[in-house]
């Protein structure tokens, strides 16, 4: 019952998701991918001067991943509009899953990867993660879809930083 009711959930924010696509003149970008179940995610994030604080103005999503992390990615994207990059960073990744409610175990990795593509554009000066990897390609480049940069970086200098999370902490 409980696990249909979390289908229902993930249907409904599935039929209009919010927030799908790249973000033109991005402020930051951040990409995670799970090599445990081969999914991939990109958040672009736009901010915005509102009453002398520095807020999240937008933010949008590619995912290459299941309707679980698609929903959660949406839900997210609204969630953390009109707040600082230290608020938005404050959420853990079942905070972020919203209106979904608590994820099942074998699903928890889904708001993960959201919550890494957040952290990942929010604290591009943090080292990364002993897995991570860094693709040589340019976020703002007009090359910039998620597989594009998967299969055939660009030969721009700069870079986005791929984390790829690690598998014990999905579990």
């Amino acid at each position: 019952m409980i696990e249909d009711n979390l289908q229902q959930r993930i249907a409904e924010a599935i039929r209009n998701p919010k927030n799908m696509g790249e973000l033109e003149a991005a402020d930051a970008v951040g990409t995670v991918g799970n090599s445990q179940c081969g999914e991939m995610l990109r958040m672009w994030i736009k901010f915005k001067e509102e009453n002398g604080r520095k807020v999240i103005d937008r933010a949008t999503f590619q995912s290459f991943g299941c309707e679980t992390a698609i929903a959660v990615a949406s839900l997210a994207t609204e969630m953390i509009r009109g707040k600082t990059a230290a608020e938005a960073l404050s959420l853990s990744g079942e905070a972020l899953s919203g209106d979904l409610g608590p994820l099942p175990p074998m699903k928890i990795h889904c708001s993960q990867l959201v919550e890494g593509a957040l952290r990942s554009a929010l604290e591009p000066s943090c080292a990364p993660a002993p897995s991570a990897a860094t693709l040589d390609s340019s976020a703002r480049s007009t090359n910039s879809n998620l597989l594009d940069n998967f299969t055939k970086p660009a030969q721009q200098p700069g870079g986005i930083r791929v984390v790829l999370l690690d598998p014990k902490q999905s579990k």
